[in-house]
């Protein structure tokens, strides 16, 4: 029985391609001493995998930026405003991710969106009429030959080619069917070129085939497949799915000429099922995802057992595979140097994961695997209790009842009492929460964590850095103000530290998007809070200016998927817990004079299941009373806010609506506001924000830029619901680009403003 794993984790062990690719950014290094450090760490990865044991290794599972931007390079889908910058091909590249304002030009990025159910973000590449698909990029050729000098033969990782339709958008009047012929060249042209290298094996991941698919999906994917692998010559081809089950094409899948099928036996429900009702080919290999590529807690070899137990009675031809790319987890558990070992004998992160393979297989193989060492060991640590059992927050949260659900009054008697209130001009601007986290603010949080210096101190910058942004925002002229976030490190670990029942971790980074990396803390035990977590910063803020304060918390859907959550309760017990102390928060806040506060679920569609039959029972039935319960004890004077981002949002629009908030601000700037539409056409109640331009592009908009999109939305939203702001928070941003975007952005407005009076 062989092993493998479908991807390793790309940043470095401890952030290094993050670090390395901003300096490029900022033009501190050249091109060759990034490729230069990217190049250790795909070999740093490769050694270690190797040195697991791990039988098949990936190759092409590194990017410097997103791997379906790297197949959009690599089959030529790049749109010609990137291409019309005259950059070098890797500057192109950024172009296209970052955007571009420079003396080359000024263009907008890509669309960026949510990798299925995952807090990982993809690049959407653009396909329009004129668009020839072909290969042209030399990328996983490169990879696998750097592998093969240093000794390691490699499985070659690419974006398969009905994902890859499916994932990409069409700008002009072709579908994906159009592209049929040329994509299957494409990826004809692939195989060709690894057969040429001497590849074994090559990798077509194909995540969308988890998804609801049509019998027009179906075609397509086949019509694909059968044109694509006659020419496989002597590679074997897997085609490897993750994040759930193919329950709408197995039979299909099958019958191709694939020669190995990755499922996934952690999130894909009915995996086992359709093994067991349908049997498995004899000519393929089952790549058995049975090792969770997301959480990080330790595999349970004895469920794993009955997994595999079930499977050989189908098939012996099983490789050991994670259930999806180990992207997203941490690297290595060596670099949590302050986590206790009573917490890091639960946990497996990437490297780890390894070791889990290896110790499977080496069970599986074993002529009595209940006796081996392995398995006894891990038997020991899955039948310890743990810490953390709070009964009076789960007596609470089993005593509620539907009502405790419900604000009152209505929206619409809630709506006047609060144009009443606040007596805000048409289009009020505001932000969406946190402002530019500088270096003085990172270094004093670096020199608190190491005792260099005092906990006053450090609140006494923080007042600094809030009195700051208050004054700034009011030069600005924005009309409801924030306190800038300065005392928040991230904003699902920050409200963590402040519960009981969280425990955080050192090193243990994952990349969103990007550079853009996070370190999600842990739900270890029931969730319960402990003491304010917000109120003095936010009181603070509002006595510094006569304009309403928003109050700023992270909502509990969002803090728990954006956490590695418990196995051993549910996820629905899991957010009520959370809501419970995000409620208390929120009477406090409003307690103490905050008049406006925002609950950010700007996670709200990440963990929605894939397929809609699944979406209210397992997810939206619980999703959304989570947060009405959060505001639900409120009075109807005070305005409840909340922000959600990079997702789509049209199938839920009526779950968003019924979330019963008084304001939503959505991300908007990077798929050309094709939000607009959908609120337009469900009466969409609540107040919106659309954003009017993308916080995560180093460039800074115009004046006319802005109006003119005010302009689109004003033509789709009740000037008196529609809200001004940018698109996200400004954390990642720096001064520079944040103040003149910002001031732009209240001159657009007040023009509009005055245009409509």
């Amino acid at each position: 029985m062989k092993t493998t794993i479908i991807g390793y984790p790309r940043i470095g062990n401890l952030r290094e391609l993050k670090f390395a690719s901003e300096k490029y950014f900022r033009g501190e290094i050249t091109v060759a001493e990034l490729e230069a450090e990217a190049k250790e760490i795909r070999l740093f990865n490769l050694n270690l995998q190797k040195n697991s044991g791990l039988d098949l290794i990936p190759s092409n599972d590194y990017s410097f930026y997103d791997g379906v931007l790297d197949t959009a390079f690599l089959l030529n889908a790049v749109a010609e405003r990137y291409t019309a910058l005259k950059l070098s091909v890797l500057d192109t590249y950024f172009a296209a991710a970052r955007g571009y304002q420079g003396e080359k030009g000024d263009v907008k990025a890509l669309a960026m969106k949510k990798w299925y159910n995952t807090n990982y973000h993809y690049m959407v590449p653009e396909i329009d009429d004129e668009t020839t698909i072909s290969l042209v990029g030399t990328k996983p050729f490169d990879l696998f030959k750097e592998a093969l000098e240093n000794g390691i033969k490699t499985k070659p990782v690419i974006i398969g080619a009905f994902t890859f339709l499916k994932l990409s958008r069409y700008m002009g009047t072709k579908t994906a069917a159009d592209f049929i012929e040329q994509t299957a060249e494409a990826y004809s042209a692939i195989l060709i070129k690894f057969n040429a290298l001497g590849a074994e094996w090559v990798q077509f991941d194909e995540p969308s085939l988890v998804k609801d698919l049509t019998e027009e999906d179906i075609q397509l994917f086949t019509s694909l497949y059968e044109k694509i692998l006659p020419n496989k010559g002597s590679v074997k081809v897997l085609a490897q799915t993750y994040f759930g089950d193919v329950r709408d094409c197995y039979q299909d899948l099958c019958s191709l000429d694939f020669d190995g099928v990755g499922l996934d036996f952690i999130e894909g429900k009915q995996s086992l099922a359709l093994v067991q009702a349908n049997g498995f080919p004899k000519d393929k290999m089952l790549f058995a995802g049975v090792v969770n590529g997301k959480n990080i807690w330790r595999n349970h070899y004895a469920s794993t057992l009955l997994i595999l137990d079930e499977l050989k009675k189908h098939t012996e031809k099983i490789v050991l595979n994670t259930s999806c790319s180990l992207l997203h987890v941490p690297c290595t558990l060596s670099n949590e140097t302050k986590l206790a070992d009573s917490y890091k004998k639960h946990f497996a992160y990437a490297e780890e994961k390894l070791t889990e393979l290896a110790e499977i297989r080496k069970i599986t193989v074993s002529e009595y695997p209940l006796e081996t060492e392995e398995y006894r060991r891990n038997a020991v640590l899955h039948s310890e209790p743990r810490s953390g059992r709070n009964d009076a927050v789960r007596e609470k949260v089993a005593s509620l009842t539907a009502q405790d659900f419900v604000r009152l009054p209505a929206f619409v008697v809630r709506e006047k009492i609060q144009k009443a209130r606040f007596n805000l001009p048409l289009f009020p601007t505001t932000t969406i929460g946190s402002f530019p986290q500088t270096a003085d603010v990172k270094s004093a949080r670096t020199a608190l964590r190491k005792g260099e210096l005092s906990h006053a101190d450090y609140e006494n910058l923080i007042e600094r850095k809030i009195a700051e942004c208050v004054r700034l925002q009011e030069e600005i002229g924005l009309d409801v103000l924030v306190h800038g976030e300065f005392e928040r490190n991230d904003m699902v670990e920050y409200f963590g530290e402040c519960l009981d029942g969280y425990i955080f971790t050192e090193k243990a980074w994952v990349q969103s998007y990007g550079t853009r990396c996070v370190k999600p803390p842990v739900v270890w035990g029931d969730i319960s809070r402990a003491k304010p977590m917000t109120v003095r910063w936010s009181v603070y803020a509002q006595s510094l200016t006569d304009k309403p304060m928003k109050g700023m918390l992270t909502g509990p859907v969002t803090i728990l998927n954006w956490s590695f959550p418990r196995e051993d309760i549910s996820l629905k017990e899991s957010a009520l817990q959370i809501a419970l102390a995000i409620r208390e928060e929120v009477l406090d806040l409003e307690a103490n004079g905050i008049k406006i506060i925002q609950v950010d679920e700007a996670a709200l569609r990440e963990k929605l299941p894939l397929r809609k039959s699944d979406w209210r029972e397992d997810y939206l039935d619980w999703a959304i009373p989570a947060f009405r319960y959060v505001h639900s004890g409120v009075k109807p004077e005070t305005q409840i806010h909340t922000h959600m981002c990079y997702s789509e949002f049209a199938d839920i629009i009526r779950d968003i609506d019924d979330m019963d908030a008084d304001v939503i601000t959505f991300e908007a700037s990077r798929s050309d506001l094709t939000i607009l539409d959908v609120l337009k056409e469900n009466n969409f109640r609540t107040e919106v924000g659309p954003g009017v331009y993308d916080i995560h592009s180093p460039r800074v908009p115009s004046k006319e830029e802005i109006k003119a999109v005010i302009g689109k939305m004003k033509a789709r939203i009740p000037a008196e619901k529609l809200w001004v702001n940018p698109d996200c928070g400004l954390k990642t941003r720096g001064n520079e680009e944040t103040i003149p975007s910002l001031k732009n952005l209240v001159s657009a407005a007040i023009e509009v403003r005055n245009e409509n009076s």
